[in-house]
């Protein structure tokens, strides 16, 4: 929002919500209607087509998004260095609102100027002419529009709206108050409507135009390099025609240089050429990749989590993940990408951050949760694994951390095996135990005399039971089987405060995998549910309390933070992924995977020595 919003800022169809969409649908319907009843001379392919032509519209807008999310988190040829926060993402969220007056206009053109009806596929003179008018008026016009904007006035009424993305991404390109895409779309119908009043518009010169704005677009505002440095080498007049991800990345800093559209001749000729570009253009095409202090390597859960990730959907990322229903119409697209990371033989960089002195990147393993249970999978997933362990240690990785299922004990005995195989790693690998348990001992109400533990055994369920029974909490257990097991892991201490009980009365349960939800049913109203588990529990009781998976709210100066990790909270990260950035702001030369779990009281210490602080317990 601008600083003093003027008049049409907000868009005509913002109170609509997500039901915006629907100004499109009488148009869309009635132009298949009539391709599909009229005859093949009165068909309108071009009135057809504007419907299509809007959805390859956000699909080329989208790919760029991913696009630049990635690069930029790789780091090669990045421009600015500074981080975007989810206020970011939230402002931005309403980028298909051009496409939809886009649209809007494009319809009711249709309908108002008989020229537009029936045009041909191609003419050369149209888009000659398309061309020539918006290099020779649409750039001039933009330019002084542009300074104009910068003014007092208009600026804090209205330009100033886009300029709040410092750090821009392709979609912070069409990021404008209402007011201000009708003058730009005024701009953008001068070439059009010529070629129409001359009768040499074609369907080409006109959605080729619009792609061409979007494609130059998307280049502007990517914050990476990537105009190639031999074609101004080999033809030097481009510099004049033709501007760079870098050369606009200045005006988002300075402000007051690099007025122009795409064409930067308007700038030389009005003296507002910013004077670092060339060598910001230079430093940019020769920025080679980062190398993280550590590395968080998640994998994904479900086929339809690609869209939750940061490459993914901007405004799902931002938002703990939770089922959307246009998920499900998007199957299609669902397959292929399910069918690309069964192909894509390594992982991939998802996010990068910043917390003091460390750089962090998060790698995403292209395998689903389905998947690792698999006996005939794991081999295949064990190598990803492992070659990304080794990329990492070649990079100079400080501390891996291995998330979610890429810890499994069945699958890699808590990662002991990537150590027994590479006894002379240098990255530190850390499986996050320690202050998993920590954070369930201290989401534990206080005053808490017993506890019920529910749920499969593993490393974290015996490490908690034995720090409960050692404090002198009651640890029940349901299950003779488990009960004897964790009475043996105890060596006969603390044994009086470990007990079976088949009576569900306690009011908290600390549960991890494997709780059924016939047994949810069984606790008494107001049970508070505690996950020790990777994946949050399903929540059947409406009269209970869940708690988050062990998470920690990061601190304020975490740098580059606007995706959610899965389903956990804004400005949320998991235990297992904090403990990495610790033992690496810690120092400790030491692995915690396998059987060796870390000082669980020294962990969170150190956790909160750093800013991270404990979630809140659910509110009744």
């Amino acid at each position: 929002m601008a600083s003093k919003p003027g008049i049409l800022t907000d868009w005509p169809w913002k109170p609509l919500g997500s039901f915006k969409y629907g100004i499109l649908a009488p148009w869309a319907v009635h132009g298949t209607y009539q391709l599909i009843a009229k005859g093949p001379g009165e068909r309108d392919f071009f009135y057809f087509l504007i419907f299509p032509f809007l959805l390859a519209r956000m699909l080329h807008n989208q790919i760029w998004i991913s696009l630049s999310r990635h690069r930029t988190a790789k780091g090669n040829n990045r421009i600015l260095d500074r981080g975007i926060e989810f206020e970011q993402v939230d402002r931005e969220s309403n980028w298909d609102d051009q496409i939809l007056l886009n649209g809007t206009l494009f319809y009711v053109g249709h309908m108002a100027i008989p020229q537009a009806s029936h045009l041909p596929v191609w003419r050369t003179d149209g888009v000659i002419i398309t061309v020539l008018i918006h290099a020779l008026v649409v750039e001039f016009l933009y330019y002084w529009l542009h300074r104009a904007l910068h003014h007092h006035f208009l600026y804090s009424r209205y330009h100033s709206h886009h300029h709040s993305s410092i750090v821009t991404e392709p979609i912070s390109s069409v990021i404008h108050p209402f007011a201000e895409h009708i003058a730009y779309y005024m701009l953008f119908a001068i070439p059009l409507l010529t070629t129409l009043i001359a009768r040499t518009a074609s369907m080409a010169s006109f959605l080729g135009y619009i792609t061409c704005i979007d494609f130059m677009n998307n280049v502007g505002h990517c914050n990476f390099e990537l105009i190639p440095n031999w074609l101004f080498t080999i033809f030097p007049p481009l510099k004049y025609l033709m501007y760079t991800p870098s050369f606009h990345s200045l005006h988002h800093t300075q402000f007051r240089t690099n007025y122009s559209l795409f064409m930067p001749i308007y700038d030389y000729i009005y003296g507002t050429m910013d004077q670092a570009s060339d060598g910001t253009y230079e430093t940019s095409l020769r920025r080679v990749e980062d190398s993280p202090d550590v590395v968080h390597l998640t994998h994904l859960t479900t086929p339809e989590s690609i869209y939750h990730l940061r490459l993914g959907f901007a405004s799902l990322a931002s938002r703990p993940h939770s089922p959307k229903w246009y998920t499900w119409i998007m199957w299609p697209l669902t397959l292929a990408t399910v069918a690309w990371t069964w192909i894509c033989g390594h992982s991939f960089v998802l996010e990068r951050n910043a917390f003091k002195k460390l750089k962090l990147q998060s790698w995403v393993i292209p395998r689903y949760n389905f998947q690792y249970p698999l006996q005939w999978s794991r081999e295949a997933i064990n190598g990803l694994i492992e070659e990304a362990i080794l990329d990492a240690n070649q990079k100079g990785v400080k501390v891996l951390t291995l998330g979610l299922l890429n810890q499994g004990e069945e699958l890699n005995g808590n990662g002991e095996l990537y150590i027994q195989k590479h006894r002379d790693l240098r990255t530190k690998l850390v499986d996050g135990s320690s202050l998993a348990v920590a954070v369930v001992l201290h989401s534990i109400p206080k005053g808490t005399s017993q506890v019920l533990l529910r749920g499969n055994l593993n490393m974290l369920a015996y490490a908690i039971a034995h720090a409960l029974c050692a404090r002198g909490i009651q640890v029940n257990v349901a299950s003779k089987d488990e009960h004897v097991k964790l009475k043996r892991s105890l060596n006969g201490k603390y044994g009086g405060n470990l007990i079976l009980s088949t009576i569900y009365s306690q009011k908290i349960w600390l549960v991890g995998d494997g709780l059924a939800e016939e047994e949810q049913k069984k606790a008494p109203k107001g049970t508070l549910f505690i996950p020790f588990s990777q994946f949050p529990l399903k929540q059947v009781r409406k009269d209970c309390l869940y708690h988050s998976t062990p998470a920690m709210i990061v601190p304020r100066s975490f740098n580059n933070l606007h995706s959610c990790e899965n389903w956990l909270p804004r400005k949320v990260m998991s235990a297992w992924r904090v403990a990495g950035i610790v033992h690496a702001l810690e120092g400790w030369n030491v692995n915690e995977c396998g059987s060796m779990m870390f000082d669980v009281d020294k962990a969170w210490e150190a956790s909160l020595r750093h800013g991270f602080r404990p979630l809140a317990l659910p509110a009744v």
